[in-house]
């Protein structure tokens, strides 16, 4: 597996910048192309308004999208770097529902960890882009503008969201200089860990094993601190939700990375 499409979200908050670095250096080292996507959607008009007021509020709406796509792209060619084939990708839309209708060009998916309230409706949910994309999401916490990869986590989990993951984090995992499977829980030696490490072993994986003893509502912080302690920069993870009348609901390991996590983190649903 390669990774010759790269997509990544472009919205108008503080991260947006840090995340087109991020995502232009793995374009480079994978000489990959690098396509930014930014959208919003307009607001419905309030009731009771006449036709002459909601065309001039549409009219007002369509300037201020105008300026903020245009901002976003600014944000996008000034940061992407110079070495690597870019391209643009608008439309008057929901930022994550854009997104996923594009995602279907792109080997992998690049979001902000959490909206910043600055960013407005341009920002896509990282969370419904996991869960609808059909792609592997990179998902990129504040202010981290370059993902070295070196030393990569596995949280392992033997369900198909995790095994999709693994997948497709091959190309970084080939690269890596050091991979830890690490399962955590009460289960965690009965997981399957071992065979995930032999199988990455013939991809050419410096890798080991590690089972890590935590009660499931622990689960997260466990793995995030072993991430700490061995100075790992990504973690590889499946992502488990579900749907109810189009609000997303997370499993907690998923939920508590979605808000919390401090590294890069490559999500599969």
């Amino acid at each position: 597996m390669t990774i010759a499409s790269i997509m990544v979200s472009l919205d108008l908050g503080a991260a947006a910048a840090a995340r087109v670095r991020l995502a232009a250096s793995l374009a480079q080292r994978f000489e990959a192309t690098l396509a930014g996507v930014a959208a919003r959607k307009i607001p419905n008009p309030g009731p009771g308004e006449d036709l002459e007021t909601i065309q001039a509020a549409y009219n007002e709406e369509q300037a201020k999208l105008g300026e903020e796509l245009r901002r976003c792209r600014d944000i996008f060619e000034q940061n992407c770097g110079t070495g690597i084939r870019t391209h643009w990708q608008q439309a008057e839309a929901d930022a994550a529902s854009f997104l996923v209708r594009q995602a279907l060009a792109a080997d992998i998916v690049i979001v902000g960890r959490e909206q910043d309230d600055r960013a407005g409706d341009t920002a896509a949910s990282p969370g419904a882009v996991l869960m609808e994309a059909g792609r592997p999401v990179l998902m990129t916490p504040p202010g981290s503008d370059h993902l070295k990869a070196e030393r990569i986590v596995i949280a392992w989990k033997d369900a198909p969201e995790a095994r999709r993951a693994v997948s497709a984090a091959l190309p970084f995992i080939r690269r890596a200089k050091q991979v830890y499977v690490v399962s955590a829980g009460e289960e965690a030696r009965f997981d399957g860990a071992e065979q995930v490490t032999e199988f990455l072993g013939r991809h050419g994986a410096q890798v080991v094993t590690h089972l890590l003893n935590a009660t499931a509502r622990d689960v997260a912080d466990e793995i995030l601190q072993f991430t700490t302690r061995e100075d790992a920069d990504l973690v590889v993870m499946g992502g488990y939700g579900r749907s109810r009348l189009r609000e997303w609901l997370f499993g907690g390991v998923t939920r508590e990375f979605l808000q919390i996590s401090s590294v890069c983190c490559l999500m599969s649903h």
